[in-house]
């Protein structure tokens, strides 16, 4: 690979104070993923239809449980 940085341009003072992974933990706090396994992924293809079905989840979990006759 050749370098195509400018020779006005120096690495160690460009690099010099920085920290790895700065703004990972942040970055991380506002993104949940989530690996769908292949055969969900296929039942629920879209963002949209994976939040309606948990919402659905939810909703249903708040119902109270019928007693049975």
């Amino acid at each position: 690979m050749e370098d195509d940085l400018r020779p006005e341009y120096d690495l160690t003072d460009l690099l010099k104070g920085g920290v790895r992974g700065k703004y990972a933990e942040r970055y991380r706090a506002g993104v949940n993923l989530v690996r769908l396994e292949a055969d969900v992924a296929r039942a629920f293809p879209t963002e949209e239809a994976v939040n309606e079905a948990l919402r659905l989840v939810m909703k249903m979990a708040e119902l109270p449980a019928k007693e049975p006759q």
